[in-house]
This record gives structure tokens, sequence and C-alpha cells, in this order.
């Protein structure tokens, strides 16, 4: 049916969306996500900014289809509220076999992806393994063609794919995680945190291979973190999450300056974002750094 047609010009949409994680014994319900409306365009890259509990993963998720039934036993957000559309498609309502379909269009990459391979592999059987689980008879040479020329784009070297996954740094490890998301050449990619758990001398790195895969592929992307400096390295404009909230949306210089809300304000004095303290999300102002913590509060 025509409604049906993945729709290449809509990458993302959401309208309203509000995600919730059902509750479980001893813990309530979690409204990870609130009536957050947001687009990404065509061949557009998107940071999406925000401290750790923000929602800004559980998004992530939702986008890459991901989304549950509301079984407790799932550990997935439930859509509850509003629409997310991925190429047109509502992610709260795909059949198993439009969810198949709609899972070649994107890659995810989720932050533990780089530790989540498996040791038994060699790279490059690794980075082939997303072709195969979806058509095992995929000619042997072409397959091989295409993990070696993501191995060059990720910077590693060819010699590289011979190796066994757990021989490589975590750094390696990401980028080799990042290469697989992207083998079935997805026209959109979700990565949440790729730089996470990365060696700092090397997150730079991360970041630079997305940028520069994304100049020569041209594909839309949605990129989680939790860093100001992380976002201005991938692009130029970001949506600024926090409590499960939409509190800036635009180019990244733009949200930064006019930010009404106070967390945003900080933001644009604070990086990394997470040592943020919850009376500077109030106030809108950093505090002292030799200042003394008042009460119980941790410095």
């Amino acid at each position: 049916m025509p409604g049906r047609e993945l729709d290449l010009d809509q990458p993302v949409v959401t309208d309203d969306l509000s995600l919730l994680y059902p509750a479980r014994a001893g813990h309530p319900a979690v409204r990870a996500v609130d009536g957050v409306t947001l687009r990404v365009e065509p061949g557009e890259i998107v940071a999406v900014l925000g401290e750790s509990g923000s929602g800004k993963s559980t998004l992530a998720m939702a986008l890459a289809g991901l989304t549950g039934t509301g079984r407790v036993d799932e550990g997935r957000p439930r859509l509850v509220g509003g629409t997310a559309r991925v190429f047109g498609q509502d992610v709260g309502k795909l059949s198993g076999r439009r969810r198949d379909r709609l899972s070649a269009m994107v890659g995810y990459l989720a932050q533990d992806d780089g530790e989540r391979l498996s040791p038994d592999l060699t790279v490059g059987e690794a980075i082939a393994e997303p072709i195969y689980l979806r058509d095992r008879k995929f000619d042997r040479t072409e397959a091989g063609r295409i993990v070696a020329t993501l191995v060059d784009g990720v910077h590693l070297p060819l010699g590289t794919m011979l190796k066994q996954t757990w021989e490589l740094s975590s750094g390696q490890r990401q980028r080799v995680a990042l290469a697989r998301s992207l083998v079935l050449e997805p026209p959109l990619l979700i990565a949440d945190e790729p730089a996470r758990g990365v060696d700092v001398l090397v997150r730079q790195a991360v970041l630079d291979v997305i940028k520069n895969l994304h100049e020569g592929r041209q594909f839309s992307a949605l990129v989680v973190t939790s860093s100001v400096a992380e976002a201005r390295a991938i692009t130029d404009r970001v949506a600024v999450m926090r409590g499960g909230r939409l509190v800036g949306l635009g180019d990244i210089d733009d949200v930064l300056r006019t930010g009404i809300d106070p967390y945003v304000k900080v933001l644009s004095q604070t990086t990394p974002i997470d040592i943020i303290r919850p009376e500077e999300r109030e106030s809108g102002r950093p505090l002292d750094p030799d200042a003394e913590p008042r009460g119980e509060q941790a410095p």
C-alpha cells in the first residue's frame, strides 16, 4: 500500500512524543521522554545534548525502532503519547515485517556496542555479520570489499580485519562497531554516545570518523552526547534535553546564547554537562569551583 512505503525525504519526525518505562517491582513507571517535537532533515546531523537521565538515549532507542509492548521484562520504552516517524513509518505501530525492513534503513550504534562485539569473531566477520543475517548467500568477495572500505573509512589498518575483536583497544572496538552499524549503507545513523567509554585521547578520532563518513555518504544522523564540545565537533544543530523535555533546539551557538532555560544557560559555560550541580541547573549560574559544598551535597 502506498501509505506504507518508506519516505526517504523524512528521516525523523516526532510530534509531541512521550515514552514511558513501565513500573517494575519496587520501581514506579518512568516517563523518560515527555512531549518532544523534533525533525531531522535528509543529509542533516542533529546532536541531542543532555545530561545523564535527560531522556536522550531513550529517544534514540525509540527512533531506532526499539520500543516495547509494555512487558516489564523488555527493558524498552513504550510509546504513550504523540508520534515518532522514521522514513514515514510510525515506530509505535510497526509490524514485525515492517520493523525488519526499517532496521535495514537505520544504523543504530548503542553506547556499549564496542564492548559487545563477539570475541569469537574477527573484525572483518563482526562488521560483515549484518549482511549475512539478511542474506546468507551474499557474495563474499563483494562483502569483503564493503568491509575493507569501511575499515579504511574508520581509520583502521586493513590488517585489523584479521584480528579478533578482543585484541583491539576500546577506541578501536568502538570504531569497528560504528563500521558495523553502517555496513548496510543505511540512510540514517542513530549513534548513542559514540565516544563514551573511549579514552579521552581518541574521542575526537571517533567523532571525526562520523563526520568524515557523513561527508562522503551524506546520510542523516542523530547523535546523542553529553558534551558541548562533542556536539560542536560533528554538527551545528543541536537539540537540548532536560528531564525528558526539549529545552533548546536550533543552531548550537544561538541556543546557548539565547536559551531561556536555566540549564541551557549553565550549559553554555560548563562541559561536560554531567558535572553540573542541581542548584546550578535551577539558578542558571555556574558555582564557584572553589566554594565548599552546602549541606550533604557532593562537590
